[in-house]
């Protein structure tokens, strides 16, 4: 006979899957560490299943959780597509971080797959370094968030992008020692790869103007007073990527799907969208 699938005990599994670690997922769902664990121990025992590896480290997704994971997001934005509409309960906007180079180059196409009419709620942004982004999300201040370099663990990789050095058409910023480099901020995803490639080279670098702003660093590039480190597919036109010119290697990097606990039916759209758009 078929049974019911309780929808708390699916939340709780999904919450704790996506942030990687029962404490964390009990403190966000308002639960005691014990009522999360009963919880998962509760749906795994009807299901038959083993859905998470629990350790000191964290929670993480067995083969069959990966699976379950994706249907029962499946079954809760239904679920809660159909409180809504019995309910007639407006949606709330859907938060939605991005970095400020990816916001540049992508945020366009993002916008013209995403019509608030059409899908049932606006989209509320937030664009500002991975890292912040990322502490964001912890906080309960985003539904989502694409974030570069390294994240914790239980993300969705979208692909990865090559990074490059950029200068201006014609300059030669690139050529003094120590280096002028203006990298937006201190914080930025890609500061390590950076200066990894110069110590590996011997080479000095000499920071400049990082004021947090991705347009005051473009701006800086542009006028040839400095180089920064971008993706390669967010150089902007009027800029060149440095390849040959005697700069170290850069490795590339990787793009990750972040989430919050929400999961209805607008959030899977917007999921879909962001893979689409920014997967390589």
């Amino acid at each position: 006979m078929p049974r019911d699938l309780d929808p708390v005990l699916l939340r709780t599994f999904v919450c704790t899957a996506q942030l990687g670690n029962v404490t964390a997922a009990a403190n966000e769902l308002k639960l005691t560490q014990s009522t999360v664990s009963q919880q998962l121990k509760r749906l795994e025992e009807q299901l038959g299943l083993r859905l998470l590896e629990r350790d000191h480290r964290g929670a993480r997704l067995t083969a069959d959780g990966a699976r379950a994971l994706t249907e029962f997001n499946k079954l809760l934005a239904a679920h809660d597509e159909a409180w809504r509409a019995l309910r007639g309960h407006t949606p709330q906007p859907l938060r939605l971080g991005l970095p400020p180079d990816l916001a540049r180059r992508w945020l366009p196409d993002i916008l013209a797959r995403w019509q608030p009419v059409e899908q049932g709620t606006e989209l509320s942004l937030q664009c500002t370094l991975s890292i912040r982004l990322v502490a964001a999300l912890e906080r309960g201040e985003l539904d989502m968030a694409v974030v570069q370099g390294t994240v914790p663990p239980q993300t969705e990789c979208l692909g990865e992008e090559a990074l490059v050095w950029v200068g201006a058409a014609d300059g030669n910023a690139h050529r003094r020692n120590p280096l002028p480099v203006s990298m937006v901020a201190e914080d930025c995803a890609f500061r390590v790869y950076m200066q990894a490639s110069l110590l590996a080279q011997g080479r000095e670098a000499r920071f400049v103007y990082e004021t947090g702003d991705i347009e005051a660093t473009t701006a800086l590039v542009r006028a040839d007073h400095a180089v920064t480190v971008w993706m390669a597919d967010t150089v902007p036109a009027d800029l060149r990527a440095l390849r040959d010119e005697g700069l170290p290697a850069l490795p590339s990097a990787p793009l990750h799907l972040l989430r919050g606990p929400r999961v209805d039916a607008a959030s899977e759209r917007l999921a879909r969208v962001l893979r689409d758009v920014l997967s390589r």
